[in-house]
């Protein structure tokens, strides 16, 4: 089995619907009749994407908005604070039937504010977590009372009238109230003075000095603990340590349900072909979610997004499904991700799953759940899904999203999903987005591989290898050239043997008239 792609060549000054420039765009295409897995996964890492059975790559140094293909890391993929609200809203939707209002698909994730949290805000909110003095050691409980003795002496030095009474330390030390904030009150003048029936203030300073004195604390208190399991302590009877480590994105996404929750959601994956007969049998229930969704969100006409348009664009795909043995159990091709509630596709998520990689193609879903941030939430679901694929396959260990536009605001939340890379459109090697942001503020356009002596490690080398389809037969560059007398086919040729890499020219078939 072999690809075989009839390349269509450039296609310039046409409208683009990121910046809305009428004549700004500028790509590459072909259209491809059939295509491996393989084939597809090579030429996307080389700038490639599909629409339908369109293939298309930018022409990155021409086109107004250059798209940079994006990849995630999966596997160091760690749910930001906007990731895991968008996770808990759905859960309490689907436990307790909750809608959080003010909440919609287009807001921003505000990355940049999460991130931005003092460690000090997170501390403060631990405050309220009282410690039982009585339980700390009893040099601490003696170093106390000898302060409280010095004081009291230095007070009658002074002179003072007002003595403290030893059940005031008890008093202190059953409340719950750090060691450090203790203090001893003198009593005051009839009228005057603080109100003892309340706590006493304290200061940032002070309240930082203890968290610290207690983390200290619990540490050497832990290191004693090892000591006693060390010499047969039996582990049941040692204080059990609280876990710090945050949830997976496996935890928050399947977090048990109670048995009487509101709402059902269930996942499906299908095959995008009509022989499936389950893809065939929630078709017309799909497309017309498609048409609702194009409506209403990107102000389509409902006859642009009709069934054939539909189709053509999401339905029909080039990637022959492929069942290897060491392959992941659904095997490799095009699929929709069907998000089913109550019974009702609410979304569908498309979506390739290729050799390396899992890769987004369109998310469509019901705008009247917007409330959910099904965009955000499918990505997620995506991110999971891919996880869950390495673990049979483990050379599948990454989740594409496409392009990544700088120059377009609003598509610049796919660099949220971190760990990720952007492709170098030069010599197509993948660079950290951390690294190639300062260098997107400054120029649309840019090279991400800072050595300026590297080149295209997989571009066209030679010409003769690649193999065309002429006539019903497959043949080398190299014999078919022998026969054509157009001095315009080795410049066509060319181009589209630089784009494709050398690779993919030896393996695909281009279609020659």
């Amino acid at each position: 089995m072999a690809s075989v792609v009839e390349y269509k060549g450039l296609k310039a000054g046409y409208y683009c619907g990121y910046c809305e420039s009428r004549e700004g765009k500028a790509s590459c295409g072909m259209w491809a009749h059939s295509m491996t897995v393989q084939d597809y996964q090579d030429l996307i890492d080389r700038g490639w994407r599909r629409s339908g059975k369109y293939v298309y790559k930018p022409v990155m140094n021409q086109t107004c908005c250059p798209q940079y293909t994006i990849r995630c890391h999966p596997l160091q993929f760690q749910p930001s604070k906007s990731h895991k609200k968008v996770l808990k809203k759905m859960l309490k939707f689907l436990a307790k039937g909750e809608i959080s209002k003010g909440n919609c698909e287009d807001e921003p994730m505000d990355s940049t504010m999460e991130d931005a949290v003092d460690g000090d805000f997170a501390l403060m909110n631990k405050l309220d977590i009282k410690c039982d003095l009585k339980t700390l050691s009893s040099d601490l409980k003696v170093s106390i009372e000898s302060e409280e003795k010095e004081k009291e002496k230095s007070l009658k030095k002074e002179g003072s009238k007002d003595l403290i009474h030893p059940q005031a330390i008890e008093e202190k030390l059953g409340s719950g109230e750090p060691s450090h904030s203790i203090k001893v009150h003198i009593g005051p003048k009839p009228g005057k003075g603080a109100d003892l029936s309340k706590p006493p203030c304290r200061k940032a300073k002070e309240m930082r000095k203890e968290r610290k004195r207690l983390k200290l604390m619990q540490q050497s208190s832990a290191g004693a603990f090892e000591g006693f399991q060390a010499q047969g302590q039996p582990v049941s009877l040692l204080p059990k340590a609280k876990s710090n480590q945050p949830k997976s994105l496996e935890d928050l996404i399947f977090e048990s349900l109670p048995e009487d929750a509101s709402h059902k959601l269930e996942v499906r994956l299908v095959p995008a072909s009509f022989e499936d007969p389950e893809f065939k049998s929630s078709f017309n229930q799909s497309l017309s979610l498609y048409t609702k969704y194009q409506v209403a969100i990107h102000q389509d006409e409902p006859d642009i997004c009709d069934k054939s348009e539909f189709t053509r664009f999401l339905c029909n795909s080039p990637l022959e499904a492929e069942h290897p043995a060491n392959g992941p159990e659904c095997g490799y091709g095009s699929f929709h991700q069907q998000y089913w509630l109550d019974g009702k596709i609410i979304a569908v998520g498309v979506i390739d799953i290729l050799p390396y990689c899992v890769s987004s193609v369109y998310l469509y879903y019901d705008p009247d759940y917007s409330f959910l941030s099904l965009g955000v939430y499918s990505a997620l679901r995506e991110i999971a899904f891919t996880r869950q694929l390495h673990e049979k396959t483990s050379q599948l260990s990454y989740y594409y999203m496409g392009f990544y536009i700088h120059s377009c605001p609003k598509m610049r939340y796919k660099g949220q999903y971190r760990p990720s890379d952007l492709l170098c459109p030069e010599t197509y090697v993948w660079v950290p987005i951390e690294q190639c942001l300062p260098s997107l503020d400054n120029s649309k356009y840019c090279r991400f591989n800072q050595d300026p002596q590297a080149e295209d490690e997989g571009r066209s080398k030679e010409l003769d290898r690649l193999r065309v389809f002429h006539r019903r037969s497959a043949m080398p560059y190299g014999v078919y050239k022998n026969h054509q007398e157009d001095p315009s086919e080795e410049a066509v040729v060319l181009e589209y043997a630089n784009l494709v890499g050398q690779k993919c020219s030896e393996r695909m078939l281009l279609f020659r008239h």
